[in-house]
């Protein structure tokens, strides 16, 4: 057996046999700071603590207290909770549904119990068994089995999701995870035994619960539960519509397009769109005496300015003369942009837009008086007048669009009875199977990816190093204020990950081993193998996916 040349993260370097598995190498099973380490970055892929080495290496560990190896925390919790209610209650309908503030909602109905989900005595004992198995440390061993033997065992367990997602997919081995008799297919590495897992909490949210995790900031203690009541009830929503189509994971979404049946789906998805943006614009309509300004806010392509476009065209419909304008073209430039703690630019904050000259400008259009609206390029990032000029008389509405739109701050000069706030998200109800669900920010991720290369000059690398800095920013900027909106929508569409898979793939593969942002770029490539590719012929023009995918009838 050959060696190969390892470097550790203290810069050691190190000869070692090919097949050592990556934990032999720590030194110490937790960092200074105490927390465990539980599974590592290999030449910037995230791996396993029992991965085998067989090329010359860079070695990162990672704790709870990294990006990755918080993803890592997660999902191995997910899997013991899969595990106790299986060894509890293995009849029941279990899933983990969606991300609710930092932890996870998930669905429980027992067969005896079916109308009223989990009661407070299940929820405990399998809180109570999890905390066991923590406890005596089960090792979670990642196991390859052959296709076929992956397909009896997950027959024999009547993990019928499980086969669903194998249905489209032919690997000479599947990669499974076991533990004390129980197994999942792989999505991802796992930390490397249940022993590590000791900060969760489950909390009774009827008909389900949720399974609260630890912030990455302060993973040794658990923060006080925030309700997001708006939020679940647009899951809930959504959710109910994927069981009325009979569509809730991506093995069956395979299946209509294996079957032809995609084009039909795709307007069934649509139609939701609309009989959503009509309530919305009926809503608006009956406060139209005092209602001037309509604000949209929402995460990094969440699809606010397409919904904005649509929403106008229904609030003509409802004898509305909306105006539009965006708050990206008040944006300082890159000059007077406010930079982070590390120096670099903050294009996040709300104080990249220029908050003065926006309130002057509007407070001039509510008072019927005319301005120039300016308009910012992207690719010399810098505010520009073209000689576009706007006036609203008493009739008209002004539609608003923008990240910090629900942020009192940005518009401190207009009195709160002007204004109509609409919160924004993309919220697939989508499941890869019960127990491992679609990160909903994975797939603003994608659609930031497609539309950055289309319209903004950005390769795919430039998206992935400025992404962690979105993200915070969204944290700090945009979520918050969410509970200031007066209406809510939903912008996912559960086809579209199928279309956007042949657009995006091209452009994860522009990421190399050699930079760090590769292991997000490993990641969504392996997420996106369990689709079947789609084309995008059938997505209507008008459809909010156009914004990212071109081929709208807007004009952006």
């Amino acid at each position: 057996m050959h060696n190969i040349t390892v470097k550790l993260p203290d810069g050691t370097i190190t000869d070692c046999p090919a097949g050592t598995t990556v934990g032999t190498l720590l030194k110490s099973p937790k960092n200074k700071a105490g927390f465990h380490y539980i599974a590592a970055r290999v030449n910037n892929d995230v791996a396993s603590l029992s991965y085998p080495l067989s090329v010359n290496s860079h070695i990162e560990f990672l704790t709870i207290s990294h990006p990755d190896g918080w993803r890592v925390y997660r999902n191995s919790l997910c899997f013991l909770l899969a595990k106790a209610v299986n060894d509890l209650y293995p009849k029941a309908n279990f899933a983990v549904e969606h991300s609710f503030n930092i932890g996870l909602y998930c669905s429980f109905q027992d067969t005896k119990n079916s109308e009223n989900g989990i009661t407070k005595d299940q929820l405990s004992e399998i809180e109570a068994r999890m905390h066991d198995m923590v406890k005596k440390d089960f090792p979670i061993a990642r196991r390859k089995l052959s296709y076929e033997d992956a397909v009896n065992n997950f027959e024999a367990s009547g993990q019928t999701h499980k086969l669903n997602l194998l249905k489209y997919r032919n690997p000479p081995r599947v990669v499974t995870h076991w533990c004390d008799g129980f197994s999942d297919l792989a999505h991802g590495p796992l930390a490397p035994g249940t022993g590590v897992l000791t900060q969760f909490q489950l909390i009774p949210y009827p008909p389900g619960c949720v399974l609260h995790l630890p912030e990455r900031s302060d993973p040794i203690t658990i923060a006080p539960f925030k309700d997001q009541p708006h939020l679940f009830q647009i899951f809930q929503e959504h959710k109910e519509w994927g069981r009325l189509q009979e569509v809730s994971t991506v093995g069956r979404l395979n299946e209509i397009i294996a079957t032809g049946k995609f084009s039909g789906f795709i307007a069934a998805a649509e139609a939701l769109h609309e009989e959503k943006i009509t309530k919305i614009a009926q809503e608006i309509a009956k406060e139209k005496k005092d209602t001037r300004l309509i604000m949209i806010a929402g995460p990094s392509c969440a699809g606010k300015t397409t919904f904005a476009k649509r929403l106008s065209t229904h609030l003509v419909v409802n004898g509305l003369k909306p105006l539009t304008i965006s708050v990206d073209d008040y944006f300082v430039g890159e000059k007077d942009n406010p930079v982070d703690d590390n120096g670099k630019p903050d294009y996040e904050h709300i104080e990249a837009v220029d908050i003065d000259l926006f309130n002057k400008d509007l407070l001039k259009l509510i008072n019927g008086e005319e301005i120039e609206l300016p308009s910012f390029n992207f690719k010399s990032k810098k505010r520009e007048y073209q000689g576009d000029m706007m006036q609203m008389n008493d009739e008209q509405v002004l539609i608003i669009e923008g990240i910090h739109c629900l942020n009192p701050r940005l518009t401190n000069a207009i009195p709160d009875k002007h204004k109509f706030g609409i919160f924004i998200s993309a919220l697939t109800q989508l499941n890869l199977d019960t127990n491992n669900r679609i990160s909903t920010t994975d797939n603003r991720l994608m659609r930031r990816l497609i539309r950055d290369h289309n319209f903004r000059g950005h390769s795919a690398l430039d998206t992935l190093r400025l992404w962690p800095n979105v993200r915070e920013g969204e944290k700090k900027w945009i979520f918050p204020y969410q509970r200031h909106a007066n209406a809510t929508f939903n912008s996912a569409l559960d086809y579209e990950l199928a279309v956007l898979k042949p657009l995006i793939e091209p452009l994860l593969m522009q990421i190399k081993p050699m930079q760090q942002e590769y292991a997000t770029s490993r990641r969504l490539t392996e997420f996106l193998l369990n689709f079947l590719g789609a084309t995008a012929k059938p997505v209507p023009s008008d459809s909010i996916l156009r914004e990212y995918i071109d081929g709208s009838s807007f004009e952006y």
